[in-house]
């Protein structure tokens, strides 16, 4: 994710609470009346929306993948891909049956769940969180346990840096808010910033600096990333769509982590901020940090440990009330 944070988790619980007081729930628009949507749809095409937690990036690249190549419209799908932005209300469009599906981080469908709004984790093309640290190579930082006396710059009110700051002694760390640009950090030899690994350390190194990258998943905290998702009343009442939405999906993931020329394009087009050269380096690091390569396990499948985890590891965090969500409601058991 490139140069900045998705929204804070005080805002999504205070946006939660007033979004779902306000409104009584509406069906989405799932008939199959022609909606022009990115891929020239026919009318009939089913139209549906999903909606993107940041611009177009590799982190959504099968997604677009599937609208590039035409697997959704093969599964009868209109599907118009809203890009996100900073603070982009995902959740509560999709909580309030505004849209059909959305693109969020595991841990944000626990945290909304908690708040009472009924989602569910469809599928997970990225297995591994690609959240990290980046430090310079000159400070001899080579693991978490090594972070001291330095400058970390990251959203502490965030899932992953609560657990970062509750599982490390940090001493000497002075924690400060994260900005948008990289130049502190690349300003400050002793200073460590967060970021995507699929694109911030190419940037810094496009800019001339050394620098060496934490993955937070090797600390344990490791969200499935870049989730589709969708309200639990789409999936008890339409679960052919959502199967559907599924299946292409996938076929796109597949597809984008394969030959992503096509898709890199389209993403160029829509975010010029994401060159090529940088969408190709995001595609290698999610096939080399974020995909599974088990042949037991296909792209998008989850498993009820990962989930019984986060569960308990935002309740240590006393992010969520202990209790308040079962980790077997928060996704379909397979892809």
């Amino acid at each position: 994710m490139y140069l900045s944070m998705k929204r804070p988790v005080a805002f999504l619980a205070i946006a939660l609470a007033t979004f779902l007081a306000a409104c009584s729930q509406q069906p989405a628009n799932n008939s199959t009346t022609s909606v022009s949507g990115d891929n020239g749809a026919t009318p009939s095409l089913t139209p549906v929306t999903l909606m993107l937690n940041w611009y177009p990036e590799a982190e959504h690249g099968g997604y677009y993948a599937a609208m590039v190549h035409g697997y959704f419209e093969e599964q009868g799908l209109d599907v118009t891909i809203q890009p996100g932005r900073p603070n982009a209300p995902v959740i509560q469009q999709v909580a309030r049956g505004e849209i059909e599906f959305g693109v969020i981080n595991a841990d944000r469908i626990i945290l909304a769940r908690a708040q009472d709004a009924r989602l569910k984790g469809l599928f997970a093309p990225l297995a591994n969180s690609p959240r990290c640290l980046l430090v310079h190579a000159e400070s001899g930082i080579e693991s978490f346990e090594q972070l001291k006396d330095v400058t970390l710059m990251m959203r502490r009110e965030n899932a992953w840096a609560q657990f970062l700051i509750n599982r490390l002694p940090l001493e000497g760390v002075d924690v400060v808010p994260n900005t948008s640009s990289l130049a502190p950090f690349l300003a400050n030899k002793k200073a460590v910033k967060q970021g995507y690994i699929i694109s911030e350390p190419f940037v810094a190194k496009s800019q001339g600096a050394d620098v060496r990258t934490l993955q937070v998943a090797e600390l344990g905290f490791n969200p499935y990333t870049s989730v589709l998702m969708a309200r639990d009343e789409l999936v008890t009442q339409q679960p052919q769509l959502v199967q559907k939405m599924v299946a292409a999906s996938l076929q796109g993931w597949q597809k984008y982590l394969g030959s992503p020329a096509e898709t890199n394009q389209r993403i160029h087009e829509l975010n010029p901020e994401m060159d090529l050269e940088i969408l190709d380096y995001g595609v290698q690091a999610l096939k080399e940090h974020c995909v599974e390569h088990d042949s037991q396990n296909a792209i998008g499948a989850m498993t009820p440990d990962r989930w019984k985890t986060l569960v308990s590891q935002l309740e240590e965090l006393e992010m969520i009330t202990l209790g308040s969500v079962d980790a077997a409601e928060l996704y379909l058991s397979s892809p």
